[in-house]
């Protein structure tokens, strides 16, 4: 132990002042050395007065900074650790440990999750710390998504080890089940610590995921699946900012209409998070008029995809007529009939579109580049219906808009008047031309009539975020299939997927959106140590421009050549806050 401090010393004419390090010698005793000298009184208040106590301040800072340097040197000196070929390895000791969840850590606690953990804690009165069960529930989703039970065993290879059992899980499950609203809403309070949220537009989108089981119960039920399993299932909706951030999510049972689901939640984001005016942005399955009537009170309003094959009659012919098209760069007239299909612009119309309850606008877009693409999509579909037709294996899927069956059509060949049994199937040009109509269209529909169309269109192209967000969650977070049987605690894995998409895209954007998702998590998954000896940690990666990066912005780091047990303890505080 040893402390640093300002000393002076007085003669009969001047005062000098020093920085002098105390310590405990081999003997015992307390002795202390000059570490600097740092001049007169005279001197120094030419530089640093006008008086003695400015003096003595900047000399306590300097005393300071020796404190800090010597403590650096104390941690960066070189380590000898002796290693002995003929010594075989200790038995059933670890070596192996994951560092990367460090970095997810720091968002954990940004968050204030652990302090979210306290008041449930207060509440409950358990035993176990469900901080630490949250957390590592969280890590271990991101870092490798695998059961409860396994992702226990992933936990048990963090640097820091679990400080509960097994069944302790379960337990925990249960509260947070019963919490779920009471911590999406401490969520995203605490986000704003991360930095203003961009809450002004709102997308909402709904998916499904499967159980691995054969017979409904409770909220799994039968409905249609999105990977077209025939399992139950249970729907979630979610709700997303204009960053790509989630904001609120709800489950409800699998047969249920979607639609149903926008409003309950709906209320809780205006009433929990207090989020008063946004603009709502979803696809046309989410867009029914009642929803868009909902969206258009109070300080909201919406903009939403519209299905031009459904409008009117005469607004689809409208839609559908080529004139009338302007450049949304600078809203100059266009003839979009006369333009190359590799333009890369972007074209519109609009008009006032009215219904019983609402006066809207109707906008109408159209691509070249978009058109192209359908065009060559179609023709490929085309000609694996005619090899259909040539091979004698027609078969057509409801289910399935895109099914290239859509295109055959089959007729019975007849003699005498009498039908018989041999059937022609051929390629339907006119349906073929019916679908060609709509190449490279695209409709929205707002309530915000004065608004510049660009803008509205930027928002509305915002919505492949959401969509990425449930690709995450169901495919690099694998939320399903789910094995889980109590509703609580399937709703409670929910907010764990949840959570953990909040603090990657947190992270994603902390690190500018620079990085792909795979690049970041398999950056993260590649983050471990060694214990080397039971003196310290020695890195397992490779340093690259994005572990820099993850350093830089978490403001730790690990990359250093070896860590010593002490400077990982500080790591670790600095990952929760802690300096």
């Amino acid at each position: 132990m040893f402390i640093i401090k300002v000393t002076t010393s007085k003669s009969k004419n001047s005062e000098s002042f020093y920085i002098s390090k105390s310590y405990i010698n081999d003997k015992g005793k307390s002795t202390s050395v000059v570490v600097r000298k740092l001049g007169t009184l005279s001197d120094l208040l030419i530089e640093h007065g006008p008086n003695r106590e400015n003096v003595m301040a900047w000399a306590k800072e300097q005393a300071k900074l020796e404190t800090q340097k010597y403590k650096q040197e104390r941690e960066n000196k070189a380590v000898q650790i002796t290693f002995h070929a003929d010594r075989q390895l200790d038995f059933d000791k670890q070596t192996f440990y994951r560092g990367g969840y460090l970095f997810l850590q720091n968002i954990y606690y940004v968050l204030q999750l652990n302090k979210t953990c306290r008041k449930l804690k207060a509440k409950y009165k358990f035993d176990y710390d469900i901080n630490d069960i949250l957390s590592d529930l969280i890590y271990s989703r991101i870092l490798e998504p695998t059961s409860k039970r396994s992702s226990f065993k992933v936990a048990s290879e963090f640097l820091e080890k679990p400080s509960y059992e097994l069944h302790d899980i379960y337990r925990a499950l249960d509260v947070l089940g019963n919490e779920c609203d009471f911590i999406q809403a401490e969520v995203y309070k605490n986000s704003h610590f991360l930095g203003d949220r961009n809450d002004k537009v709102l997308y909402y989108d709904c998916s499904n995921y499967y159980f691995e089981i054969e017979q409904e119960n409770g909220s799994k039920k039968y409905g249609k699946s999105k990977e077209h399993r025939p399992n139950p299932i249970i729907q979630m909706g979610l709700f997303m900012d204009g960053d790509g951030i989630p904001l609120a999510f709800s489950t409800f049972p699998g047969n249920a209409n979607e639609q149903t689901s926008l409003k309950p939640l709906e209320k809780k984001v205006l009433s929990e998070f207090g989020c008063q005016k946004f603009i709502y942005c979803s696809d046309a399955g989410l867009a029914s008029e009642d929803i868009r009537v909902y969206n258009h009170m109070g300080e909201r309003a919406y903009i939403v995809t519209q299905s031009i094959k459904k409008l009117r009659d005469e607004d689809k012919t409208w839609a559908l007529n080529k004139n009338g098209f302007k450049r949304v760069s600078d809203d100059k007239p266009v003839d979009i009939t006369k333009i190359s299909e590799d333009d890369p612009g972007l074209y519109y119309k609009d008009e006032p579109y009215t219904t019983k309850r609402l006066h809207q606008r109707l906008i109408v877009t159209y691509s070249p580049k978009y058109a192209k693409y359908q065009k060559n999509l179609r023709d490929k579909q085309v000609e694996r219906a005619q090899k259909m037709i040539d091979n004698g294996s027609i078969k057509k899927t409801r289910k399935n808009p895109n099914d290239p069956a859509r295109f055959i059509e089959s007729v019975a060949a007849t003699k005498d008047g009498e039908v018989a049994e041999k059937h022609y199937s051929y390629i339907d040009a006119g349906k073929i031309e019916s679908e060609s109509k709509f190449d490279g269209l695209y409709a929205v529909c707002t309530d915000l009539l004065d608004d510049d169309v660009s803008e509205i269109l930027k928002v509305s192209e915002g919505r492949w975020q959401i969509e990425e967000c449930f690709r995450i969650m169901k495919t690099d977070f694998s939320a399903r299939p789910i094995y889980l049987q109590d509703e609580n605690r399937i709703k409670a894995h929910f907010l764990i997927c949840f959570l953990s998409l909040i603090s990657y895209r947190f992270l994603e954007k902390k690190l500018d959106y620079k990085y792909t998702c795979e690049t970041i998590l398999d950056t993260l998954k590649a983050m471990n140590f060694a214990s080397i000896e039971d003196q310290g940690f020695m890195p397992l990666y490779k340093r690259e421009k994005i572990t820099d990066d993850l350093h830089d912005t978490c403001r730790f780091r690990t990359d250093y050549q070896f860590i010593t047990k002490r400077q990982m303890k500080t790591i670790q505080k600095k990952s929760k806050g802690r300096e």
